[in-house]
């Protein structure tokens, strides 16, 4: 249970009705061979990971918004710093607890390191579309520029303290997007492989 209202994806229960081939059992309790890395994970460390790191964040947040509450408006770089900051949190806080919940797909089950290039991910995507003016007018930061400045230099600290990871951890990146890459470019051969044979089969027809 997470936060004491979210429920995990995969029970237990679920886990020992799924017919997916990946999905195996030992001593330790139940595991899977990632889809992005085929690493063993064991499904209660991995929730148990998520759980640590939603509540980091929810300390953090707490941290955070005391800062902003006493920290004077005139002040934008300081006030932009902690948005900053706090953006990326709550980024974190959302997937951890999207993923913790989610029971629709196995490919939310990874290492903690694959987690975290995830979420680096996510939040540059983040930076990105917040420097393009894309980001909901809601949710539009005070001071956007000062924001963005300090997203740049403290995201990649910021999220290995949330992790307690070491730099390395994110030399490799699993991300989605990488792997959507791979397997766009993967469909795009197949698509020019029939179109090909459909061609030829259509000069030999007439």
């Amino acid at each position: 249970m997470l936060d004491d209202k979210y429920q995990r994806g995969f029970s237990p229960e679920r886990l020992s009705s799924v017919s997916e081939p990946k999905v195996h059992s030992d001593d330790e309790g139940f595991y899977i061979f990632t889809l992005s890395e085929n690493v063993k994970v064991y499904f209660d460390d991995y929730y148990n990971f998520l759980k640590n790191v939603y509540r980091c964040c929810q300390q953090e947040l707490i941290i955070i918004d005391g800062k902003l509450e006493i920290t004077p408006e005139d002040k934008c770089e300081t006030v932009s710093f902690y948005r900053a900051k706090k953006n990326i949190i709550e980024i974190v806080s959302k997937t951890a607890k999207s993923f913790y919940t989610d029971d629709s797909t196995f490919g939310v089950i990874m290492t903690p390191w694959c987690f975290g290039t995830v979420l680096l991910e996510k939040v540059e995507i983040y930076r990105e579309r917040l420097a393009k003016g894309e980001i909901n007018e809601d949710e539009i930061p005070e001071f956007p520029y000062y924001v963005i400045k300090y997203i740049d230099e403290i995201h990649r600290k910021t999220l290995l303290e949330i992790f307690d990871f070491p730099e390395e951890a994110f030399k490799m990146r699993w991300q989605y997007s990488e792997l959507l890459k791979r397997y766009s470019k993967v469909l795009t051969n197949i698509t020019k492989s029939l179109n090909s044979v459909l061609t030829t089969i259509k000069t030999y027809g007439t």
